[in-house]
C-alpha cells in the first residue's frame, strides 16, 4: 500500500455502500485524526484503536434509514500531486455542507477551524 489516505477513504466508501456497522483497518496518526474529524463533524459513530504490539483502527458508520451518512469522499493531495492553501484559500465543500479536512502545523483539522485558527496548510480530502 502506497497510499494510506486513500485506503482509508476507499474502505470507508465501500463499507457504507455494503451497509457495514463497523470498520476495522491498521492504524496510523494520521488515519486516527482524520477519522476523529470525521466523528466530531457527525459522520461517524465511534471510533476506537485495538489491539497493543499492532494497532487496529476501528470506526462505527453511521446510517440514516439503511443509506450511509457519507454521500462523497474526494482526497485531493496526493503523494503525487501535494496541493497546499493558504487559509484564505480553504475551498467550502458543498456550500458548507460537507467539510475539507486540512493538515496544518497544528495538526490535522477541518477547514472551517483552520479559516477560524488563520491557518493554511495541505489540502487532504473532501467529505460530504
Amino acid at each position: 500500500m502506497h497510499d494510506p489516505i486513500s485506503d482509508l477513504l476507499t474502505r470507508i466508501r465501500n463499507a457504507g455502500s455494503a451497509q457495514h456497522p463497523t470498520l476495522l483497518m491498521p492504524h496510523s496518526k494520521m488515519k486516527e485524526s482524520i477519522a476523529r474529524i470525521l466523528k466530531q463533524e457527525g459522520y461517524l459513530n465511534d471510533i476506537g484503536v485495538e489491539g497493543d504490539k499492532l494497532k487496529s483502527l476501528k470506526l462505527a458508520l453511521r446510517y440514516e434509514g439503511k443509506k450511509s451518512v457519507i454521500v462523497g469522499l474526494r482526497q485531493i493531495s496526493t503523494p503525487g500531486l501535494r496541493r497546499y492553501v493558504r487559509s484564505t484559500e480553504i475551498p467550502r465543500v458543498l456550500g458548507g455542507m460537507g467539510v475539507a479536512v486540512v493538515s496544518t502545523s497544528k495538526g490535522v483539522m477541518s477547514g472551517q477551524d483552520a479559516k477560524k485558527q488563520n491557518l493554511g496548510g495541505e489540502l487532504i480530502c473532501y467529505v460530504w
